[in-house]
């Protein structure tokens, strides 16, 4: 080999030439970023791109030529090879050689490759031997798609076109096996994305609708072009467009990036937006306007790779398979008009073929939904609900079924939806850019109608609880159209379960519903949040919840209702929004209102639970005398008594022996993926928020602390909570480690904010910038208890930080509930001062110093 400092095999200096190529990069990337940010980053600048790329890669090749004497191919791939090679996109290149590969072309490869990974470019690269392509590996999909695209950059034309020519040379048998595989892979590529491609963040990339989705398209129709009708193929090229905005909006994200970025983010939207020109008066209508865009996009892509998949893979059996009385028939794609062109002026046959296809369990063809979407503009709502008949048959169909979701998502991609239901129009592709949504408002909705259409079949045995009360439900299909109506008020910035009321109402009229039936869709409407509200950010314990929260439901076929509204509606934000924890919440709630509509808390208004009292006596181990138990039980609050079995309580009774100040007693148990610390000691200032800051210093993720308190002073806390940083799990000795933590710290021995202060300050947890804190309080929901509820940025030691601030001003803590959506964090404290609520004044005290600690989250003392 040349020594190092010259060119491998020109003798050129290796240094004036990787100079050379470093100066012509970043011109060309100077000039991408500066038409990126004016819009202009589509085809044309990434040929230009790709151009340039081949220009840099060329010279390395004819630099290394030298080093070996066989012929030889050097080709781009992909994106690279389709000519839109994107700003910091992966440069793929495939180098083959004609013969075997021997120390002469490894030291090719590394001449060619090397100055580029020193350019900093991401390198994917395939070498083969000319022979290799004999024998073509079906397993090997991407790679063969790849071929596709593979575009000649230098070396020998016969080489290269001998593995064109191979790639030419597919059997039938092997397309067939790739063309399997590689709708396998869009499956799979789409099932992490939930199916949908209304995503609030969407990947341009990688998601449904996205460039990897017309690249499938564009496979599949190389793979077998005999397949495609004179539709099918238009649709494919109908992709230009939807490619280009595509690419436009990819270019702006490398370029504010800097690196190769694919979700189109919230934060960045806003500059995507100002550099494609789109139309608004304001940022947010900007974004609007560029969302718009980008789901129409997506949408059109979306259907002509389902129009590709169809002509790949139809259905088995003739291409008419029957007819469906006179005006329908079954084909492969899907159930269609016999007459598209009699169908188009009969908008009545548009509602009967969806109902058709969910009864007989097929999609609507291609050519029936084109008919509608060509027409639907023709006609209004009232041409769809003007005799009782219609709307009959329109109630009908929101009777929740498998099938319902496929089809009314058709119904919405041809507007079809939109036409009948107006009111939900206004909330097409709707963004709302909030911490924890997902999914745009309108296939937010839809995704709540496949979940309630789920409860069918349930897949888990938590679930068919829930499917129980689908099936006893009298009229289910007043739950899925208050399910398409509960969100449409967030076409305005404001209260929006009321504004979804109000809105609701023309389309309640047009439906002309029974008097009852309308009050059950807008009770449902507008209470939509109100189960959420109360399961996860209230205490389930506290009997007056509950009454509370019965009276707001009324009936039994309510609460079911609300129920089942309410778990398919969290389910519908994200893909882990519902954790097992708060199915479990909901169900519980449920159960609680349940019994309290049908039989009534009879003992609510007793001070004291003689029977349960009793239960606990008569069951008492040997060891536990009748003493011992009543004098621990006496301080206690009731609710202890539902909220622990009698093992549990026997347990405190014995961690309370033998207490002593600054000891503490403790027990730490695991639950599945849930962990349970009980302590008990005596009381003293912020023992409760040291407690919370240990267990933030180990990196627990709190859901749920309690803290009840005897006259005697005896303390029992209990704090549910995650091992997020999985410290439990991995160190075998972690539980004792903790124990012995809070051992030293309730002794006084160790400072709870001097032990934060540095994982605080850290670089690793300082969180970005987010919205303000919100403080909230409510001293109506509980007779007993001042309610505070706080919605602020997630962050390690929040509790800690939370509970102090109450200790500093005088107040005991009963119980926390701690939850999170997205990167927020909810907090609901009881709290109380003296035994009661607290006053105006107490309230205005804690709302300062509760501001204070969140307003700098780093101060931990």
């Amino acid at each position: 080999m040349p020594p190092l400092g010259q060119s491998q095999g020109s003798g050129v200096p290796a240094d004036r030439t990787k100079g050379q190529l470093a100066s012509r990069l970043a011109a060309i990337r100077r000039e991408y970023v500066l038409e990126a940010r004016q819009g202009r980053g589509g085809r044309e600048m990434q040929s230009r791109y790709a151009a340039e790329m081949d220009a840099i890669v060329r010279e390395l090749v004819e630099g290394a030529r030298g080093l070996t004497s066989q012929p030889l191919s050097v080709a781009a791939l992909g994106g690279y090879g389709r000519r839109t090679l994107c700003l910091h996109s992966d440069v793929d290149l495939l180098i083959v050689f004609e013969r075997g590969i021997d120390r002469a072309e490894a030291r090719f490869v590394n001449a060619v490759l090397q100055p580029l990974w020193d350019l900093q470019l991401v390198v994917g690269h395939h070498v083969r031997e000319l022979p290799d392509f004999d024998q073509v590996d079906p397993e090997n999909t991407e790679f063969i798609m790849a071929l596709i695209d593979a575009h000649p950059i230098a070396g020998d034309e016969a080489v290269f076109d001998a593995v064109r020519a191979h790639g030419g040379r597919l059997n039938t048998g092997l397309r067939d096996a790739l063309t399997d595989s590689l709708l396998l892979l869009v499956d799979q590529r789409h099932a992490q994305f939930n199916g949908t491609l209304y995503q609030l963040e969407p990947d341009i990339k990688n998601a449904p609708g996205g460039l990897r989705d017309i690249a499938a398209a564009r496979y599949l129709r190389a793979l077998d072009p005999e397949a495609f009708e004179a539709e099918a193929a238009k649709a494919i090229d109908a992709l230009q467009d939807a490619e280009q905005f595509l690419l436009r909006v990819r270019s702006v994200l490398h370029a504010e990036a800097g690196r190769d970025a694919n979700i189109l983010t919230h934060e960045l939207q806003e500059k995507v937006a100002d550099a494609l020109a789109c139309d608004g008066d304001t940022s947010r209508r900007r974004v609007e306007t560029l969302m718009g865009a980008y789901f129409r996009h997506a949408r059109a892509t979306a259907r002509a790779l389902s129009r590709t998949q169809r002509a790949v893979r139809p259905s088995a059996g003739p291409a008419v398979q029957r007819l469906v009385g006179r005006q329908f028939e079954i084909a492969r794609d899907g159930i269609r008009f016999v007459d598209a062109a009699a169908a188009a002026s009969r908008p009545s046959l548009w509602l009967e073929i969806f109902r058709l296809a969910i009864a007989h369990g097929c999609a609507v063809s291609e050519q029936a939904l084109d008919c509608i979407e060509q027409n639907v503009g023709n006609y209004g709502p009232d041409d769809f609900a003007g005799t009782e008949a219609e709307r009959h048959q329109l109630r009908n169909l929101f009777y929740p079924r498998p099938g319902l979701y496929a089809r009314l998502s058709e119904m919405h991609d041809c507007g079809l939806l939109n036409r009948i239901l107006p009111e939900f129009a206004g909330v097409h592709g709707r963004v709302v850019r909030d911490f924890y949504h997902r999914y745009t408002v309108d296939e937010h909705t839809l995704l709540t109608v496949r979940g309630l259409e789920s409860l069918w079949h349930p897949a888990t045995a938590s679930r068919k609880r829930f499917g129980g009360l689908l099936q006893e439900l009298r009229a289910p299909e007043l739950l899925t159209l208050a399910l398409i109506l509960h969100d449409i008020g967030k076409v305005e910035d404001t209260n929006h379960a009321q504004e979804s009321v109000r809105i609701a109402r023309t389309a309640l009229d047009r439906l002309d519903l029974p008097e009852d039936a309308r009050h059950t869709v807008d009770f449902l409407v507008g209470h939509h949040l109100e189960m959420s509200n109360v399961a996860f950010r209230r205490d389930l314990d506290d009997p007056h919840v509950v009454e509370r929260f019965a009276h707001v439901v009324g009936t039994e076929e309510q609460l079911k209702m609300l129920c089942l509204l309410t778990l398919v509606d969290v389910e519908a934000v994200s893909s882990n929004t519902l954790t097992p924890w708060k199915e479990e919440l909901l169900w519980r709630l449920y159960v609680d209102t349940y019994n309290h509509l049908t039989l009534g808390y009879a003992d609510e208004l007793v001070r004291h639970d003689p029977a349960g009292l009793a239960v606990v006596i008569s069951g008492r181990p040997d060891d536990i005398s009748e003493t011992e138990l009543t004098q621990f039980l006496s301080g206690l609050p009731r609710r202890y008594l539902a909220l622990f079995g009698l093992a549990s309580i026997y347990r405190h009774v014995r961690l309370a022996r033998g207490i002593h100040r600054d000891e503490v007693h403790t027990v730490l148990e695991n639950h599945d993926d849930v962990w349970e610390l009980t302590i008990v000691t005596l009381d003293k200032p912020f023992l409760f928020s040291n407690v919370a800051g240990v267990l933030s210093y180990f990196g627990m993720d709190i859901h749920r602390g309690q803290a009840m308190t005897t006259p005697e002073g005896l303390v029992l806390d209990m704090f549910e909570f995650a091992d997020a940083e999985a410290f439990l799990r991995q160190n075998p000795g972690a539980s004792a480690e903790i124990c012995r933590m809070l051992d030293r710290v309730v002794a006084g021995r160790i400072d709870v904010p001097t032990l934060l202060r540095g994982r605080e300050r850290s670089m690793l947890y300082r969180r970005r910038g987010g919205e303000p804190p919100r403080i909230h309080f409510d001293n109506e929901h509980s007779r007993k208890y001042s309610i505070v509820e706080i919605v602020a940025d997630d962050a390690p030691g929040l509790l800690y930080r939370i509970s102090r601030a109450v200790s500093e001003q005088g107040c005991d803590l009963d119980l926390a509930l701690i939850g999170t959506e997205g990167r927020k964090a909810i907090d609901v404290l009881h709290v109380t001062k003296a035994g009661r609520k607290l006053a105006e004044s107490e309230r205005i005290a804690l709302m300062d110093g509760l501001e204070r600690v969140l307003e700098t989250p780093d101060e931990t003392g």
